[in-house]
């Protein structure tokens, strides 16, 4: 009987464990689903399969579990988005196409796109989440894609352009993406020829890239 007892310990800790990541699987999924105002405490707590109170001493609020969504699924990225500028040695344009595609895999083509869907459509009614939304995914991705920008313009490598304005070029389409994702594109509309995510990336980045790079022997007046 000790051992059956000693066995049950470790599983149960490992469940206590798993369940913070667990209420932020259930609370994207529903939030994805039907919104940020739709989404219940009730319902992300029965989605994981634990009761309210337990949600509750994780997330005091339905806010500050969506922060959580957001820091977990667009900040952690970024974060890591940073690291990796800081140890590339290579171009600058690679970097570029590694961290745009690097978002495709793990945002683009996963539940997360639908975070963009989210703010856009809600979070005008919800000043605090819209200052937090501000500071935690939009300056530190407008940092993060100007970095890359100062990286290439030093080297030689690109033209002198204005980083944010250029951070914001380069960004658009990624959000283009997940807002088709979840809107015209969950729905069966005919008529409408399917799109390759990827293939619009790297197209737009192929467009982008050679009016970025800097032309041997031209001036910075002729840019």
């Amino acid at each position: 009987m000790r051992s059956d007892s000693t066995d049950e310990v470790p599983t149960r800790q490992r469940r206590k464990e798993a369940r913070p990541q667990e209420l932020l699987d259930a609370a994207l999924e529903l939030f994805v689903e039907k919104g940020f105002t739709a989404t219940r405490a009730e319902e992300v707590a029965q989605r994981a399969g634990v009761s309210k109170g337990t949600l509750y001493l994780y997330y005091p609020s339905k806010e500050e579990l969506f922060k959580a969504v957001v820091r977990q699924n667009l900040g952690s990225l970024i974060a890591e988005g940073q690291e990796a500028v800081a140890q590339f040695q290579g171009a600058s344009a690679e970097l570029l196409v590694q961290l745009m595609l690097t978002w495709w895999e793990r945002v683009g083509r996963t539940r997360a796109a639908g975070i963009h869907k989210i703010i856009l459509a809600e979070v005008r009614n919800f000043p605090e989440l819209a200052q937090f939304y501000a500071d935690e995914v939009i300056a530190p991705a407008e940092a993060l894609f100007g970095a890359v920008l100062g990286r290439g313009i030093t080297s030689g490598e690109f033209r002198d352009l204005p980083p944010r304005e250029t951070a914001h070029a380069l960004l658009a389409p990624m959000i283009f993406i997940a807002l088709h994702q979840h809107s015209v594109g969950a729905c069966p509309v005919q008529g409408c020829a399917t799109m390759d995510p990827e293939s619009l990336l790297r197209t737009h980045l192929d467009l982008v890239l050679r009016g970025m790079l800097r032309r041997p022997g031209a001036s910075e007046s002729g840019r």
